[in-house]
């Protein structure tokens, strides 16, 4: 999700951090738009409100169908796994980054990659009865 801020007006702008921020997506609407596109195929998930979130990083709490837990980190990077308990950060973890959350989620949850593919054989079978 991308907030166009060309239109925007800003009294301050603190608001955002700083004046590159307007130009920068703000990683806490992002880890937001992250957790509402695949809350569906984990079994918990949600913006680490304990954790330092700012417009250039957030991190996000998951909970594969599995019960593994992670703390993931949001950048413009990608996402990386950054701890594996909720709301952990090792800061010596160099995990690779994905560019998307489905990449990641593929590489650790199997149940995920099952929840997804089912998710979408559901949703084109109710395109193929619209669509008669």
């Amino acid at each position: 999700m991308e907030v166009d801020c060309n239109h925007c007006v800003f009294e301050d702008s603190s608001e955002l951090g700083d004046l590159d921020a307007v130009d920068a997506k703000d990683m806490r609407l992002e880890a937001q738009a992250v957790v509402n596109d695949v809350l569906f195929a984990v079994r918990e998930m949600h913006v680490a409100h304990s954790l330092q979130n700012a417009v250039d990083v957030a991190h996000i709490n998951v909970e594969t169908r599995e019960g593994n837990r992670y703390c993931l980190e949001l950048t413009e990077a990608g996402l990386r796994v950054v701890g594996y308990a909720f709301d952990q950060v090792d800061e010596s973890m160099m995990t690779q980054y994905h560019e998307t959350v489905y990449s990641l989620l593929d590489s650790l949850s199997p149940a995920y990659r099952e929840a997804f593919g089912n998710a979408l054989l559901q949703r084109l079978e109710r395109l193929n009865q619209n669509g008669r």
